[in-house]
């Protein structure tokens, strides 16, 4: 069904250079910012790397006029411009647990998008199960609402660090993004990340303050630290200008200031309508849609995602897919579909400025152009940064391999990382030194964790080495990755906290009280390398009280080797069943993983040990059987084992350990290619 569209012309000629003045800004201690000053009162200068980037941004002199040559539009004089008056594309980008998802669920219930006797799930944007399991978004998605006529496109992207293409590849589909910031918390590093990206595509931006309803929620604070990130980033005066919005996502409202919130979302929506830009399309040229993102369906098979830039796409039309190198090839579009509420409702055409999902192009792939079959020409294909982190892919090989799987084979194993790559822009997979060993590297652990995790589901078994860094050689001189690591502690548990990430490297080059008052918070600059197990060893050093996230900074020189690991483990002496007796004995040596009843192997990592270097234990060994009878046993008493879980393993073994996957249990196992290494009996 056809739907009215409604456009704005813009004039086709490049404008000439305009004339603006600019206002002196007054820089002493007391003195508000000249943009935000009237939207907040409250904005002041308080660094003076702020005051020094600020004064080069305006001007010295009072009143001088400047020349500034206007950008000229992407096709002027070629090309006739318009925009879509009915349609709001924006994309919800924010730290992970900032509420970006929450939010999206109260936008939808006020859009009466459900039925109000609908049954609705907390977080319904978060659809696969380990986003419910983790409470993390993992993948981008999309829905949509209309607001008083307008259609607005909104897109959820994951918070977390490791999941970054995510949030690169999407951000070509929008026009303005919400950034979301947690009212206690203010910025962290995956909102530098996202905001970043954000202002290299030009995008406008509503700053949203949310859990404005915490009891310490510190508004103004957040406001000022988002305003000087801005200027770190180097964003323009239009971008610095950025609308502020208070909300609270989980009650559904929001307002203009954080005392006066309205009863529902409607100054959100409407700040969307005014300050995010209307698509500006180009109404009648060729048919150009950049594929940002795929899905697979039983029935349709492959589904292409993307926001329509040129022309008109409808049902049943003939078209070319385009890529960057000019390889070029046709195809059918079978069925097509635009995104009304929270479903995908078919539709027989769509205009360019929309986003839609196009059915029938088997072989589609993220990044290429559908175009049109004559004169269609491709788009500049998405880019996402490099990978940071590897790890290597074996085939399983352990005594006890086929017992729960149901792909083991080397091909098994290749078709599926292989088929990852389609739908995963920032993931790489290459072959291995042996035919059964594949690498697969990341934009971090988690990443890959979250891959290794879906195909133990899917049925695969299969082992992994452990994580490594990707290092890079620019002239000579070796360089690694570094992150910044953000790291909130109560005081009491500072100085262990600081000896942690001193021994692996890290540089503190900000601490300042947290936001709670009795925390605080270290900024760190750390080798990747130095961040595999520090997770663990920050929460057991803190007690489990300390939140700890990162975020890639830059590739810097080596620093050296280090450990990151001071105990040994403990190994399984012999293939059998683990029994009481034996554990009894086998808990003084260290921390054991294993309970009694279990099957291990020789070689299976059953325990840390309470010293450096490995040490073989008998688990299996059962009591003598004696004729001597006895009025009564002796009573066994076990600790508690440790309960590790996938995560937990990767980050544990070592250069000469894997990480055995099967569909129902994860274990730990010495590397029988690397020999016995550090190892006594």
């Amino acid at each position: 069904m056809l739907r009215s569209v409604s456009y704005y012309t813009t004039p086709s000629p490049p404008a000439p250079p305009v004339t603006v003045s600019r206002r002196a800004a007054s820089f002493d201690a007391g003195a508000t910012t000249t943009t935000n000053a009237v939207r907040f009162p409250s904005l002041r200068l308080r660094s003076s790397n702020t005051r020094r980037a600020l004064a080069v941004r305006a001007s010295v002199e009072t009143g001088e006029a400047q020349q500034v040559e206007a950008p000229p539009l992407p096709s002027a004089g070629k090309k006739k411009q318009a925009t879509r008056r009915d349609v709001r594309n924006i994309a919800i980008v924010a730290h992970v647990d900032h509420g970006k998802t929450t939010l999206v669920d109260s936008m939808l219930k006020q859009a009466k998008v459900f039925r109000d006797n609908q049954t609705v799930q907390e977080r319904i944007m978060d659809s696969n199960d380990l986003e419910r399991e983790r409470g993390i978004t993992i993948l981008s998605k999309n829905t949509s609402i209309s607001y008083k006529g307008t259609k607005i496109n909104i897109i959820d992207t994951p918070g977390h660090s490791d999941f970054g293409g995510e949030v690169e590849r999407v951000l070509n589909m929008v026009e303005g993004v919400l950034l979301v910031v947690d009212s206690v918390e203010g910025p962290m590093p995956q909102t530098r990340f996202v905001l970043k990206k954000a202002l290299e595509f030009g995008h406008a931006v509503v700053v949203v303050v949310n859990k404005i309803d915490r009891p310490s929620a510190r508004p103004d604070d957040v406001i000022n630290s988002t305003f000087e990130l801005f200027i770190e980033l180097n964003a323009t005066d239009e971008q610095c200008d950025f609308q502020a919005i208070y909300a609270s996502g989980i009650k559904g409202k929001a307002g203009l200031s954080p005392d006066n919130l309205a009863d529902d979302l409607g100054p959100l929506f409407e700040a969307i309508l005014r300050c995010i830009p209307e698509p500006r399309i180009e109404k009648d040229e060729a048919l150009q849609m950049l594929v940002s993102s795929t899905e697979y369906d039983e029935h349709k098979g492959r589904i292409a995602i993307g926001r329509l830039h040129a022309g008109e796409l409808k049902r049943g039309m003939e078209v070319k897919i385009c890529t960057s190198d000019d390889a070029c090839r046709f195809a059918k579009v079978s069925e097509l579909f635009v995104y009304e509420n929270f479903s995908r409702v078919p539709a027989d055409a769509v205009q360019a400025g929309d986003i839609c999902a196009v059915c029938g192009i088997s072989d589609v792939m993220i990044g290429e152009t559908i175009a049109d079959k004559s004169t269609g020409k491709p788009l500049p294909t998405i880019r996402v940064e490099e990978p940071t982190v590897k790890m290597s892919f074996y085939i399983n090989t352990s005594p006890f391999v086929g017992r729960e799987g149901k792909y083991v084979t080397t091909r098994n194993l290749r078709d599926r990382l292989y088929r990852e790559l389609e739908k995963n822009l920032a993931m790489k997979v290459e072959d291995g030194e042996t035919a059964d060993t594949f690498i697969v590297s990341g934009r971090g652990t988690l990443h890959i964790t979250i891959l290794i995790e879906n195909m133990r589901r899917e049925g695969y078994e299969f082992m992994v080495g452990p994580p490594k860094v990707i290092n890079k050689v620019v002239d000579g001189k070796t360089l690694e990755p570094y992150e910044i690591a953000t790291v909130e502690v109560p005081e009491e548990y500072m100085g262990s906290v600081v000896e942690l990430l001193g021994k692996r490297r890290g540089e503190m080059f900000d601490m300042q009280g947290g936001a709670e008052g009795t925390t605080t918070v270290l900024k760190y600059k750390i080798p990747t390398r130095g961040l595999v197990g520090l997770r663990n060893s920050i929460l057991t050093a803190s007690r489990g009280t300390a939140i700890f996230s990162s975020v890639f900074d830059s590739y810097r020189p080596w620093t050296g080797d280090f450990m990151t690991r001071d105990l040994g483990s403990l190994i399984a002496f012999e293939d059998g069943t683990t029994t009481s007796y034996a554990l009894f004995n086998a808990q003084e040596r260290g921390q054991l993983f294993v309970r009694p009843g279990l099957d291990v192997y020789k070689g299976q990592i059953v325990g840390i040990n309470q010293r450096p270097g490995d040490l073989a234990i008998n688990v299996c060994k059962k009591k003598a059987a004696t004729n001597v009878r006895s009025n009564k046993e002796a009573t066994v008493v076990l600790d508690e084992p440790l309960d590790f879980s996938l995560d937990d393993c990767i980050e544990y073994i070592q250069e000469d350990e894997l990480v055995e996957i099967t569909p129902l249990n994860v274990r730990m196992l010495k590397n029988p290619k690397m020999g016995k290494k550090n190892s006594r009996g």
